[in-house]
């Protein structure tokens, strides 16, 4: 998953989701954990601005004058925005960005032409052969193009921190929608300005290839302040009229692309928005923003400290250490990846299946995945056969932790499987037309091994024993 997980992340950071909207929508519509008292009366409320030729911005002594031109009522009014977030998240700005309002057409181009223009074809071919091995996906999945459609349709404003300039993507008017989308990306300004996004906290594809479980982590970070923000810029700021927009998007807004996602996609895109959001409360509810920048400071490496914030910053997870298969595997074999699964994608694959036969109920899977401790994964390929092998060897707190993970997975390799097919070196294994895994147990231990052809899974387990 090196490939896909490491460009997913590299995509997402500094974005906000048309999805994050929406699960914004649903706390500011149902009022959970915000109280709306705004400083405005209803007699008060500005006009919607609607964008249109270019002016000159508004200047100050203290923010810096941006160079973009946008229409002086616009503005007049993002440079509002912006010293309302500044107040609000606490952190100063030291140079100017540039704003840019684009389309939803201009939208897809910067996708196509931007996001995945390092993304090949035979990237994704590789990506679909691994996710499909791990029945997240369906064989012959036209990963590329979906994830383009995707972004086009989910995209409703990023931060471009290699050219420090904000995107947002723009209805007839900016209303109370674009108004969340601003304040949410002025947020990442302000965090790349103090924290240094790509260098400081490690969001660059060198560091992502390394170690894909402590990015997941940070971009929760990142993205969960971005979403606290915005949401307390729009408890305190935020118009009966932008309130309205709000209701009116949430009540129409359809998205079949996403809709059509397969489940694991939908739900890993939400992560660092929800998860995220979760994780930021809890170290809010401490010390307000102060414990929040420490967390800049000590950052969080894992998404089992994401999911679990009690176990932040102390539980770190245990180092796991693979063996190189491929002198034993034989010719035509090749490492395509190796990383750190993880607490949250060990659970995606236990819950998030394509098929829904597969997927085991949300707290069974949850549970069986929040005794995670620690993991290594590697996927290698035959290029002249096309077979695959996935092993994964993790660690888990207790020996507890680690039965409930066995005995979870025995009940999703039986959905999955279609047989268990006897024993491999004395452990249970399943078997179908298109694969073969079992998972030994030893201690507070787990190896999964899943390979296209039975033949190949009892000389890798040699190398475990």
């Amino acid at each position: 998953m090196e490939n896909k997980t490491n460009k997913r992340i590299l995509i997402s950071c500094g974005v906000i989701l048309v999805i994050a909207c929406i699960c914004l929508g649903v706390v500011i519509v149902s009022g959970i954990g915000v109280s709306f008292i705004w400083p405005l009366q209803a007699s008060q409320e500005e006009a919607q601005v609607t964008p249109t030729a270019t002016s000159q911005e508004p200047g100050d002594e203290d923010l810096p004058t941006p160079s973009s031109t946008l229409p002086e009522e616009l503005a007049d009014l993002l440079y509002e925005i912006e010293t309302q977030v500044i107040e609000i998240r606490g952190l100063d700005i030291s140079e100017s960005v540039d704003r840019t309002l684009i389309s939803p057409a201009e939208l897809e181009t910067i996708v196509v032409e931007d996001f995945f223009t390092e993304y090949s074809d035979e990237d994704a071919r590789q990506d679909v052969a691994v996710l499909s091995l791990l029945g997240l996906l369906p064989d012959e999945f036209n990963l590329k193009s979906f994830y383009q459609d995707l972004y086009s349709e989910q995209i409703a404003g990023f931060y471009d921190d290699e050219i420090e300039e904000i995107y947002v993507v723009q209805g007839e008017t900016f209303g109370g929608n674009e108004k969340l989308t601003y304040a949410h990306e002025f947020t990442h300004v302000l965090q790349d300005q103090a924290y240094d996004l790509s260098d400081g906290l490690g969001l660059n594809e060198e560091s992502c290839e390394e170690d894909s479980e402590r990015c997941a982590a940070v971009q929760a970070l990142i993205e969960g302040d971005a979403t606290k923000t915005e949401l307390l810029w729009f408890q305190s700021h935020a118009t009966f009229r932008d309130y309205r927009d709000i209701q009116e998007f949430f009540s129409n807004f359809s998205s079949p692309i996403l809709d059509a996602a397969p489940p694991y996609m939908a739900a890993d895109l939400g992560f660092p928005y929800e998860k995220g959001l979760a994780f930021i409360e809890y170290l809010y509810e401490q010390n307000g923003f102060d414990a929040v920048d420490r967390a800049y400071q000590n950052n969080p490496v894992s998404t089992e400290q994401i999911l679990h914030p009690e176990k932040y910053p102390d539980d770190e997870p245990a180092p796991v250490t693979l063996p190189d298969l491929t002198a034993i595997l034989g010719e035509g074999w090749t490492l395509f990846d190796q990383n750190v699964m993880g607490e949250w994608y060990t659970f995606l694959i236990l819950n998030k299946g394509f098929e829904e036969a597969y997927r085991l109920p949300d707290e069974t899977a949850s549970e069986a995945a929040a005794g995670w401790g620690g993991d290594a994964y590697a996927f290698y390929q035959n290029s002249t056969s096309g077979e695959a092998l996935f092993v994964m060897d993790a660690i888990w707190d207790t020996t507890e932790d680690a039965k409930e993970f066995a005995d979870a997975f025995e009940a999703y390799a039986s959905q999955r499987w279609e047989a268990t097919e006897g024993e491999t070196n004395g452990i249970p294994t399943w078997s179908d037309p298109s694969s073969t895994t079992l998972l030994k147990l030893d201690g507070n231990r787990t190896l999964w091994l899943l390979a296209t052809d039975r033949e190949t899974i009892a000389p890798v387990l040699d190398q475990f024993e």
